[in-house]
């Protein structure tokens, strides 16, 4: 029979189809998928389904992250690691161009290296979310920045619905997750009963389903989605924590000098984690280096972070030379001036931040503490 494949259509495939899957998209892209690397899930390029973090789980607590054996065979059993998929669209160190000394003069060589075609298998519905903000960040009406606009085009993404939750994310609180809902071209519900095991698929983009002509499928039928729909249902049921973000924003704005900034910076190690585990923070640097010679110079952007003095330095001096004025900073951006930036919050609720943090400092525990104590005097 003939497949004809159409978009918002639920199709089957059994568990050993995935590696299949995994083939098919190595024929156009390289793969990028979950793996497991020194006690941590992280992405990478992989080969095959073996590759993939099967039967592994994980524990998230404020400062606290640990992989554990799962007893059944789960393949995507796991939630976030410390890593997101920012590293591949916008890559921690990247060379912006090089100068070359001629005949007295330099001649200035932008980098225009080719990114490879990607295609990202296991994108949870927070990172989905996360790459949303950042092409608003990076590929607005006013500024597009060509370096990721060459990665984000023609990206592949297979989304993977949560079937649990773990202890620091709230998603539902930020309205992010745990279904896929956009931003992919197919999208995978692993199912695990008794001596059952296989993938709902939702296709979502012709390219999706074009790519599913390659993978033997059978069509869904109306228990399979709804046990699918079941098992989402049921993770945003298990969320570790919750925000209220009502007229968020606005609270920040009236709170400027609220005494839960003192509190919080003194036990704020500015070390960075935060941000660099975050899926949306976008603050980077540039270098400029030169060889002995005095021929060749290069210049590199590489990420930064709005915790370190440095950051804020303009002439003079740092703008922000306290722990309370860098977390204050960076809260109040993620949750608040976002907003008025980019049309959208800056948190997507993933909760790598807390899991990441070395004293376990709580975001969503910092706004309702402010929110419960609210000093600021309403504006008119």
């Amino acid at each position: 029979m003939a497949k004809q494949n159409v978009t918002g259509e639920f199709v089957i495939i059994e568990s050993d189809a995935l590696g299949k899957l995994i083939e098919v998209l190595k024929a156009d892209y390289e793969v990028i998928g979950p793996t497991v690397r020194e006690g941590a899930v992280i992405y990478e390029e992989i080969s095959g389904m073996e590759e993939l973090p099967t039967s592994w789980g994980d524990e998230h607590e404020g400062g606290k992250y640990r992989l554990h054996k799962r007893q059944d065979k789960a393949v995507f059993g796991f939630v976030v690691g410390p890593q997101s998929w920012k590293k591949f669209l916008f890559p921690p160190v990247l060379k912006l161009f090089s100068a070359h000394k001629k005949n007295g003069s330099f001649q200035v060589v932008e980098n225009h290296d080719s990114p490879p075609r990607m295609a990202f298998l296991g994108v949870r519905a927070c990172d989905l979310s996360a790459i949303a903000v950042q092409d608003k960040v990076f590929m607005n009406e006013k500024f597009t920045d060509s370096n990721y606009k060459s990665r984000r085009d023609d990206l592949f993404i297979v989304a993977v619905n949560c079937a649990e939750a773990d202890g620091t994310c709230f998603c539902v609180s930020m309205n992010t997750g745990p279904k896929a809902t956009f931003g992919f071209d197919l999208s995978m519900t692993e199912i695990l009963a008794k001596n059952e095991h296989y993938f709902v698929v939702e296709i979502g983009t012709e390219k999706g389903a074009k790519t599913m002509e390659g993978v033997p499928y059978k069509v869904a039928n109306k228990e399979q989605k709804n046990r699918a729909e079941g098992i989402v249902a049921n993770t945003a049921k298990q969320m570790g924590r919750s925000m209220d973000t009502t007229d968020i924003k606005e609270l920040l704005y009236r709170n400027y000098e609220h005494p839960r900034w003192e509190d919080v910076a003194e036990r704020c190690l500015t070390c960075t984690n935060c941000t660099l585990v975050c899926p949306t923070c976008f603050c980077a640097t540039i270098e400029d280096v030169t060889d002995l010679s005095g021929e060749t110079a290069e210049r590199w952007r590489k990420w930064d972070s709005c915790f370190t003095k440095e950051h804020s330095y303009v002439h003079g001096g740092s703008v922000r030379t306290s722990a309370v004025a860098r977390y204050r900073q960076w809260m109040t951006h993620k949750l608040a001036t976002w907003i008025d930036q980019f049309g959208t919050s800056g948190c997507v609720g993933c909760g790598r931040c807390i899991t990441w943090c070395p004293v376990g400092i709580d975001i969503t525990e910092e706004a309702r503490a402010i929110r419960e104590n609210d000093l600021g005097v309403k504006s008119k």
